[in-house]
C-alpha cells in the first residue's frame, strides 16, 4: 500500500535533482569556512532575503534558539503568540540557553497586531517587572492553520518594537509559503526583522537544514553559537547542495501545495460533523475539528492509517493535514473519500 503522508511537509523526500546535486557537491571543511557549496548557499539565502549575511544550521529549532540568544539578555522576556513554535515545541530551550521567559499573547488566527501585543510588553516600568527584550512573530503560523500575517502588520510591530529599543525576530519556517499567499517576496516579509529563520526541509523539500539571516555582525556571532551548540559541521556541502536546489526550484511548487490544501479543506467541510472554513486555509496546512463526529483524534488517526493515510491530531478535537510536493491531487481526492468513509459511517 502506498501511503499518503499528510503528517507534515517535513516528510518530503529529496527530489532527483537534489540527490544529483548532493552526490556531485564540491565540499570542504565548513568549520574552517572552506566548504564552497555552503558558502554559496549562505550567500544566496542572504541575497534572497535581502539581508547582509546568512548561516546554514542543522535545524529550525537551533536557528530560532541562536536568534533568541543573540537578541536577548538573561532575565528578560520574549513576547510572542501563544501557539507559536518557539513557545510550544522547542522544549523550553530559550529558558535553558538564554535565561529568558515568555509572555504569550492570544492572536486571532495566530496573528498579532501592535494593539494586541503592546499590552504584553514591559518597557520603562517598575524595576521589579521583568523587562521585554524581544518580539517574535511566526509567518506562516503553523498551529493556526498556516495563517499568514500581512506585511504592513509585521512592519508596524517591528517599527514600534524598535522604537522602544526592542529587537524583532521572525520564525519564518514557512516564509516561502507566506510569500506565495501574500503575493509578495520573502525579502519584503523579512525586511523589518533583525533576524529571520527559515527551513529548507519543509515545503522546500531539502532533507536537512535551515537558514538564519541578519547583519554581518549578527551572523558572525551566530556562527560562534552554532559551534557551541554542536552545529559546526565538516563537509556539509553535501547537504547545502540540496538546500540550493530547494531555494531556487521549490518555491514555485508551493502554489500547487496551496491549491491541494484548499481542495482538501473544501472536501472535508462537506463531511458531517467536521468543522472547517475552507476560506481560512491560506497555505498548505489544514486543521479541522472532528469533535461532533464521535471519534477522538487518536481514533481518527488510527482509522486513516489503516486505510493508507497518515495524519496527526494536534489535540483531542482537531486533526492537522499538511500538503507538500509528494502528495498529488489524486491522492487528495483519495484522502477526502477515505475521510468520508471513516467519519460518516
Amino acid at each position: 500500500m502506498e501511503l499518503i503522508d499528510l503528517r507534515s511537509d517535513t516528510v518530503t523526500k529529496p527530489t532527483p535533482a537534489m540527490r544529483r546535486a548532493m552526490a556531485e557537491a564540491e565540499v570542504g571543511d565548513d568549520v574552517y569556512l572552506e566548504d564552497p557549496t555552503v558558502n554559496r548557499l549562505q550567500e544566496r539565502a542572504a541575497e534572497i532575503l535581502d539581508k547582509e549575511a546568512a548561516l546554514f544550521v542543522p535545524s529550525g529549532t537551533m536557528g530560532n534558539q541562536i536568534c533568541v540568544k543573540l537578541n536577548t539578555r538573561p532575565g528578560t522576556e520574549v513576547a510572542l503568540e501563544q501557539r507559536s513554535h518557539i513557545f510550544n515545541y522547542e522544549m523550553g530551550a530559550s529558558a535553558v540557553l538564554s535565561g529568558v521567559t515568555f509572555r504569550p499573547v492570544a492572536g486571532e488566527d495566530g496573528l498579532l497586531d501592535w494593539d494586541s501585543i503592546s499590552g504584553a510588553i514591559h518597557h520603562g516600568g517598575p524595576y521589579y517587572v521583568t523587562p521585554t527584550s524581544l518580539v517574535t512573530l511566526e509567518n506562516s503560523h503553523n498551529m493556526a492553520g498556516g495563517s499568514v500575517m500581512p506585511v504592513k502588520t509585521s512592519q508596524e510591530i517591528c517599527e514600534r518594537a524598535h522604537a522602544l529599543g526592542l529587537r524583532a525576530h521572525l520564525d519564518g519556517a514557512r516564509i516561502f509559503n507566506a510569500a506565495i499567499a501574500l503575493d509578495t517576496t520573502v525579502a519584503e516579509i523579512a525586511r523589518p526583522f533583525d533576524s529571520v529563520m527559515f527551513c529548507l526541509s519543509k515545503g522546500l523539500g531539502a532533507p536537512v537544514g535551515s537558514m538564519i539571516a541578519g547583519s554581518k555582525d549578527f551572523i558572525t556571532e551566530a556562527r560562534n553559537w552554532r559551534k557551541l551548540l554542536g552545529g559546526g559541521m565538516r563537509q556539509v556541502g553535501v547537504l547545502a547542495a540540496a538546500g540550493l536546489i530547494a531555494i531556487e526550484e521549490s518555491p514555485k511548487l508551493l502554489i500547487e501545495d496551496h491549491a491541494n490544501a484548499k481542495r482538501l479543506a473544501e472536501g472535508l467541510a462537506e463531511l458531517r460533523g467536521v468543522k472547517i472554513d475552507p476560506e481560512r486555509v491560506q497555505t498548505n496546512i489544514v486543521i479541522f475539528d472532528i469533535a461532533e463526529t464521535g471519534l477522538t483524534t487518536a481514533q481518527c488517526s488510527a482509522e486513516l492509517k489503516s486505510r493508507g493515510v497518515l495524519a496527526n491530531g494536534i489535540n483531542a478535537r482537531e486533526m492537522r493535514m499538511v500538503t507538500h510536493y509528494d502528495v498529488n491531487r489524486e491522492q487528495i481526492e483519495q484522502t477526502i473519500q477515505i475521510a468520508r468513509e471513516i467519519l460518516e459511517r
